[in-house]
């Protein structure tokens, strides 16, 4: 599993993937975010954006059916990732309780407030928050 920026990725292969992934914002993804490569084809997507000084937002958060088996070890590759960019924390806005016992597991904390609401509305779903140390 390879962690990619989707502006280094292949074209060919971002078209098929968003192809067949179309509610992701493939806009978003190609701009600020990130792939995965799996045996030499893109199989998730993400985009780590930072949102204050130290800060990071995980959005976009994606992998196909197939390779959600991988979604933990793609999760603990996103918070070394992060680390290496200096993060503190890491917020995650989930709308899936199976992504939030996934948080939960990866030790993310819930947040009672909602983070970023101002400047970034969400719909319902629960924030996260990992303390990258």
């Amino acid at each position: 599993m390879k962690i990619i920026p989707a502006k280094d990725a292949s074209y060919v292969q971002l078209e098929a993937f968003f192809e067949k992934n179309v509610n992701v914002n493939k806009k978003q993804v190609f701009e600020k975010g990130y792939v995965v490569e799996i045996k030499q084809k893109i199989e998730g997507c993400f985009v780590l954006e930072q949102v204050e000084e130290n800060i990071y937002w995980l959005k976009q958060l994606y992998i196909t059916q197939t390779e959600a088996g991988r979604l933990p070890f793609l999760l603990e590759s996103i918070l070394t990732l992060a680390k290496q960019q200096n993060a503190k924390s890491v917020y995650v806005h989930s709308h899936q309780p199976v992504v939030d016992i996934l948080l939960e597991a990866l030790q993310f904390h819930p947040q009672k407030e909602h983070m970023f609401e101002d400047k970034y509305p969400t719909n319902k779903g629960s924030w996260w928050a990992y303390n990258v140390s």
